[in-house]
């Protein structure tokens, strides 16, 4: 109930019994028993009401996880952390999954209970990518085949990896078309083969989600997150935003307000 937050770290929270309800980047989550919310690093989120259910809580940095495979090829070139940020951010697990997911976090809380040694730390670390295996096995886009047009699929992952890194300073898709060696056109076909929106949209969808989360967790003027975001003038990040959203930034802020506001009083 303390209004937005945003995480500098990866956390699981994993519904058993009971009904809950999460916001995370402005989403409404409907967790129901099964339910697994998987936050990333640099969301925004919100608690609900935290009785009438029960759970999980799994709390982590990416430090955590190997960036490369520890063995090789032996494993099929798992990559664990990039499979972590794969995963959706709201997960209903199938009925298998959830038993072996509760039991390895019982397992973790009982572990965790033991004195602090460096082979308790290896322990616990092999429980947590246990989970984040699982998970990327029950997760159905994990088995999307996109054998058809590769290229176009590994051409988007690494729009969106430049986007990440940019979006900030770059608004313009012509600028990671030439940066990524291929035309603006080429970029919209990978885009609309994997999200259903074209370059320009997945780019500006970027920008706006940015400037919501610094709305919502931040106390930085208006002006300054335009600055922040890219954009020269206040005024025509304010236009930008007004464009997409059907509101100002201003406005934006003061209804999100309102709504923890209603929270804090109920």
């Amino acid at each position: 109930m303390r209004g937005f937050e945003r995480t500098d770290f990866h956390c699981l929270l994993y519904v058993t019994p009971g009904r809950y309800l999460h916001v995370v980047d402005f989403d409404m989550l409907d967790c129901a028993r099964g339910s697994i919310v998987v936050l990333q690093p640099g969301q925004v989120h919100r608690f609900g009401d935290l009785t009438g259910w029960e759970g999980w809580l799994l709390i982590f940095r990416s430090e955590l996880l190997p960036p490369q495979p520890r063995i090789g090829k032996a494993v099929d070139q798992i990559k664990m952390l990039q499979q972590l940020q794969s995963l959706p951010t709201h997960m209903a697990l199938s009925h298998a999954t959830q038993q072996a997911i509760t039991e390895t976090f019982q397992r973790m809380a009982n572990d965790a209970r033991r004195p602090a040694t460096p082979s308790l730390n290896q322990l616990l670390r092999c429980q947590v990518e246990e989970l984040v295996i699982r998970l990327h096995i029950d997760d159905p886009t994990s088995l999307t085949n996109n054998a058809d047009q590769p290229a176009l699929v590994q051409r988007f992952q690494r729009y969106r990896a430049a986007i990440e890194q940019h979006f900030t300073k770059r608004h313009d898709v012509n600028h990671y078309a030439r940066h990524l060696g291929c035309s603006a056109k080429s970029l919209t076909r990978a885009a609309l083969m994997v999200t259903d929106r074209n370059a320009k949209a997945v780019l500006t969808d970027r920008i706006m989600l940015e400037a919501k989360r610094l709305l919502a967790h931040s106390v930085l003027p208006v002006a300054d997150i335009g600055d922040r975001l890219g954009f020269s003038e206040a005024t025509n990040f304010v236009k930008f935003f007004r464009r997409e959203a059907g509101l100002t930034p201003s406005a934006f802020r003061a209804q999100l307000r309102g709504l923890r506001g209603g929270a804090e009083r109920s």
